[in-house]
């Protein structure tokens, strides 16, 4: 029980790229740097497992973004015809590449690096990769006219992936969605639908990212507006409640979502975020456990996996090893208030 695990992307070493910053360019080129991305997972691989983190990943070292990763590997993309569009419903707004024609993978993305963690770890494994609706919200439609006609063609592509992650020894792949939490009505019209069929057919244990976005200014400010409480989850928590993904990952420290609303998901495994992004403060084991307790009281302990709140690439690698460290004591804390045997 409590068997702990992070959102997914973790900071950058300052010789692969540079620190504390989203979209870094690679600071190697060649085989030089397909070694230094190995080598950085490794470090990230090892820090997981000294630090109690028990559903390890690779932090996302392979790539420079958690979408665009993914997407460099697929055909129909112009990344020349830059289109001027707002992402999540407008928060920012940015020149994005543009899908002028039928989306396929080029080949396998991730498999050989799935297939490289694999190798190096006796932990359970886990594989992130972008949701369908999230892909469709960072990057511009210029050929399928519909975003639900485009994002069920990514679905398509992105189950072939994670197929080949799951034959490559992944135990868990998630698929981060946080456009989930802008586009409600989307979500519960063809949203889960093309989610699950991005997972259609795995055998391995699958799971969905939903949380509030990096702890960057402009997904800070944006949280300002969004008032007292943070009830975006209430509308999209039945109908994923309902679907056939089995975990939940999303955000509980120090957010403003009411820790009640994960009694809609009765059915579901919870990754409760109990360790904020947002702050380079680095929490006690006592707050970790803190935040853990108020999970339990909606959800019983077989059921929640200790988390992170999102991932943690733009934070100060140190700050992100202390909170890494933090989630694996909070967690040993309540095991052993709880009476568990480690």
């Amino acid at each position: 029980m409590l068997r702990t695990t992070i959102a997914g992307s973790l900071p950058k070493p300052s010789w692969l790229a540079e620190p504390e910053k989203l979209w870094a360019p690679w600071r190697l080129e060649g085989a030089e740097l397909e070694r230094a991305k190995k080598d950085a997972a490794l470090v990230w691989l090892k820090e997981q497992e000294a630090d109690g983190i028990d559903i390890v990943t690779e932090g996302e070292q392979f790539r420079v973004h958690f979408v665009h990763g993914f997407l460099q590997e697929v055909a129909g993309i112009d990344w020349e015809k830059k289109t001027k569009m707002g992402i999540r419903n407008d928060r920012y707004v940015v020149e994005v590449p543009t899908v002028t024609g039928p989306v396929r993978r080029k080949g396998p993305v991730h498999r050989e690096q799935a297939a490289f963690m694999r190798a190096h770890t006796e932990h359970q494994l886990k594989f992130t990769l972008p949701g369908p609706m999230t892909i469709c919200d960072t990057i511009a439609d210029g050929h399928y006219g519909r975003r639900a006609d485009m994002a069920m063609a990514f679905a398509e592509i992105l189950n072939e992936e994670a197929k080949e992650l799951e034959a490559a020894g992944v135990d868990v792949v998630q698929f981060d969605e946080p456009a989930f939490n802008v586009f409600m009505d989307d979500v519960r019209e063809w949203g889960v639908a093309a989610l699950e069929h991005a997972a259609q057919g795995l055998t391995c244990k699958t799971a969905v990212h939903i949380c509030y976005g990096y702890g960057i200014k402009a997904n800070i400010d944006w949280k300002k507006t969004l008032g007292g409480e943070w009830r975006q989850y209430e509308a999209i928590f039945p109908p994923l409640n309902e679907s056939k993904i089995q975990q939940v990952s999303l955000e509980c420290a120090n957010s403003k979502v009411p820790i009640s609303l994960l009694g809609l998901l009765d059915r579901k495994e919870l990754l409760v975020g109990a360790i904020d992004v947002a702050s380079e403060t680095v929490e006690t084991p006592e707050q970790v456990a803190a935040t853990l307790r108020q999970a339990l009281e909606y959800a019983d302990a077989a059921r929640v996996q200790p988390c992170t709140n999102c991932g943690m690439a733009p934070l100060p690698r140190a700050v992100a090893e202390g909170k890494l460290k933090a989630l694996g004591a909070g967690a040993r804390l309540l095991r052993k208030e709880l009476g568990v045997v480690e």
